[in-house]
């Protein structure tokens, strides 16, 4: 026996469905996250993506606006005036001092220093 409290299918514009195909179209969009946000299953937004694919239907990109953001200049960082580096092997321990500004430096002896 069929349920009396069946639910009627929901029904969509096309207008709408046009705008929930281009919001899935956006770079970073969710197919998921978009059907959600409008209350429609994810699986209706496949089946009309899919529909408009094999219609050959372009879905029209949403207008973006291009808002600037000023960012704070980043803050100076400060090199230290040394590098100290420290090797121990057993009771034998050699400190390597090296110049902040020539980090990159030590980094390339270390990785030669430990092959």
């Amino acid at each position: 026996m069929a349920s009396e409290k069946s639910k009627a299918r929901r029904r969509y514009d096309a207008e709408f469905k046009e705008q929930v195909l281009a919001e899935c179209e956006a770079p970073g969009a969710s197919v998921a996250k978009v059907a959600m946000s409008h209350g429609i299953n994810d699986n209706v937004v496949h089946r009309w993506r899919q529909l408009a694919r094999e219609v050959g239907v372009a879905t029209k990109p949403i207008a973006t606006t291009f808002v600037p953001v000023a960012l704070p200049a980043p803050a100076k960082a400060s090199v230290p005036a040394d590098v100290r580096v420290e090797l121990r092997r057993g009771a034998t321990t050699v400190a390597i001092t090296w110049p902040g500004d020539a980090r990159a430096e030590l980094a390339a002896f270390t990785r030669k220093l430990l092959r």
